[in-house]
């Protein structure tokens, strides 16, 4: 078994056959999970001294692959709810088994938009505050940061891609002890999509989440505007660019605003998410069309 460390180096160059498993409490580590892995031992910390999880990445093709990704945003009513449920809907119509997680507070809007039944919220508060301040509010308890890792970890064993979609922004407190989804992306070793929006004000939102993201370590699978305006302004417009410059990278997509009102859902997805998350959406076309001359 991989006691107390992480394996991070493969035995094989090929990326595509990474794989990621979490080492939890005995109760939960399958016995035949610890033959034929190798690597560089190194260790991993979690969020707090209480946290008992470390991660091992395996190279091994004959192993499937496990996909989580994490949805965080730049901020609240950013559209991080839209783009989690048009990633699980193209995913869903291509046959994929597919899971939606909300640790705290509603995660129905995924399923009615997507079409996914498969959900699973860890935790509700009546009170629509960050989650740390709602559990304190409620007296209601915190969702742990272990508890969580577990649940993702074991949906992620029989589903091709389970998506986990965050509250507010990346550095959000969920308990009293202050972990937040960065350290969740980190624990499980995720990638994060980030949601930001268009217009004025979201460059250095969106700079901040970026800055977080690498000095932590964190892969960014993408940056996606969540609603992007029938008609934008200038500044929207001209965002999209320095947008793109701060990701070091093409927009992995842009939902058109309205998007949850439309009768084809799966088609607005289909247009304003990229290849890598099973849509068409075409970066290149909406940024010559975007740009102002």
């Amino acid at each position: 078994m991989c006691s107390n460390t992480a394996r991070i180096e493969p035995t094989s160059p090929n990326a595509s056959s990474w794989t990621r498993k979490v080492q939890v409490p005995l109760a939960f580590t399958p016995t035949s999970a610890a033959s034929g892995w190798s690597g560089r031992q190194v260790p991993v910390n979690g969020a707090s001294a209480t946290v008992a999880f470390w991660i091992c990445l395996v190279a091994s093709p004959t192993v499937p692959r496990v996909s989580v990704l994490i949805v965080t945003g730049t901020g609240t009513g950013v559209g991080k709810t839209v783009v989690t449920a048009a990633v699980a809907a193209l995913a869903a119509d291509r046959g994929a088994r597919v899971a939606a997680v909300k640790p705290a507070q509603t995660g129905l809007e995924i399923g009615r938009l997507s079409g996914v039944a498969d959900l699973h919220e860890m935790a509700r508060y009546p009170d629509p505050l960050s989650p740390e301040a709602a559990a304190r509010r409620s007296a209601l308890p915190a969702l742990a940061l272990d508890q969580l890792a577990r649940e993702v970890v074991a949906l992620a064993a029989d589903r091709d891609l389970v998506l986990v979609e965050g509250a507010g922004g990346l550095l959000v407190r969920f308990s009293d002890d202050g972990w937040t989804l960065a350290d969740l992306a980190r624990l499980i070793s995720a990638d994060v999509l980030v949601v930001t929006a268009a217009g004025l004000g979201t460059l250095n939102a969106t700079a901040l989440t970026l800055e977080v993201m690498a000095g932590r370590g964190l892969r960014l699978a993408g940056l996606v505007i969540g609603s992007w305006p029938v008609e934008p302004d200038l500044a929207s417009r001209c965002n999209v660019g320095d947008l793109e410059r701060l990701a070091g990278r093409p927009l992995a997509g842009a939902l058109p605003e309205g998007a949850p009102a439309r009768p084809d859902f799966l088609g607005a997805a289909r247009h304003g998410l990229g290849p890598p998350l099973g849509g068409s959406f075409a970066a290149a076309s909406f940024r010559h069309e975007a740009t102002p001359p």
